[in-house]
Parts: structure tokens; sequence; C-alpha cells
């Protein structure tokens, strides 16, 4: 899967803009917070943040630093779609436990061999089940579970056996 690819099924989950009062990242657009958008030079309203904006800081806010063209086919999107939805260094920590690779929140050269090493599809089912297990303990969901359960279980669907 190719970052356009993966940016035009991310946006099934994330297009359009929300201000929810349970969501820590706050005014969003395209899934892109204020904040991160602020780090990227965006000053104008969320509402009006373009897609193109959006796929920029996509690519290298969270594409990039999960280094996602080098992880095997079968779990790149998982973990770019993780990343894009709760950090790069949270879903590098659950690439890291499904590879059982130390988990130190980088994804470096020790992490991509463990990852390369494993089965893909198991290495997905895994990841999926690390993401899974963590957004159930967090406080907020019952606000957004369905959401989330909803897209974790189409990435497993799509994984390729």
């Amino acid at each position: 899967m190719t970052f356009d690819e993966a940016f035009d099924r991310l946006m099934v989950h994330e297009g359009g803009y929300a201000n929810h009062p349970d969501d820590p990242g706050g005014e969003t657009m395209w899934g892109v917070t204020k904040r991160v958008a602020r780090m990227h030079g965006y000053a104008g309203d969320m509402r009006a943040l373009p897609k193109s904006t959006a796929k920029e800081i996509a690519r290298k806010e969270y594409w990039d630093a999960v280094r996602a063209d080098k992880l095997p086919e079968a779990v790149r999107f998982d973990v770019f779609d993780a990343a894009y939805n709760s950090s790069p260094e949270q879903a590098t920590l659950w690439l890291q436990r499904a590879a059982g690779a130390d988990d130190d929140g980088k994804l470096g050269p020790a992490t991509l061999i463990a990852v390369n090493e494993k089965d893909p599809q198991a290495l997905a089912a895994r990841f999926n089940g690390y993401r899974l297990d963590t957004l159930n303990d967090l406080k907020n969901w019952r606000s957004f579970s369905g959401g989330w359960a909803q897209r974790i279980a189409e990435n497993l669907k799509a994984v390729k056996g």
C-alpha cells in the first residue's frame, strides 16, 4: 500500500470537522488536531483546513514517523492508522510488543529486524490486539469505542492470508 492509498483509506475514518468534548485532541479537521496544524504553520480556522494540508501533515507527522514504507504490507496501514489516531510513539510501542522487540517507542533498526522476522499476518493480529487492549483502558472509551472498534475490525478484515 502506498502513502496515497493509505491516506485515502484513512479519510474514511478521519474526514470532516470534529470538536468532541471527550477528545483530548480537541478541535480537528481531517483528523489533524489544531495543535498539530499550528505546529505545521497552519493558522486558519480548523473547519477550513485544506485536505491537501492534512495530507502533507499526515505524511511527515505519521507515515514517515513510523517508517511505514519499511513495514510489511500486512501491518503497514494498521501502524499508520494507529499513529494517526494515537501517536507515532504509541503505534511503535504496539508494534514492538507485537514483534517481541524492546518497547521503547522508537522505531529503529532493531525493531525493523524484529518486525520483518515475524509472520506478517500474525504480527498484524497481535498489533491490533495490543491496540484494542490499550484503547479499552482509556477513560474516553465509552465515547469513542464504537468507532475505534469498527476501525480495528476493518483493519483485521483487510489482513491478507
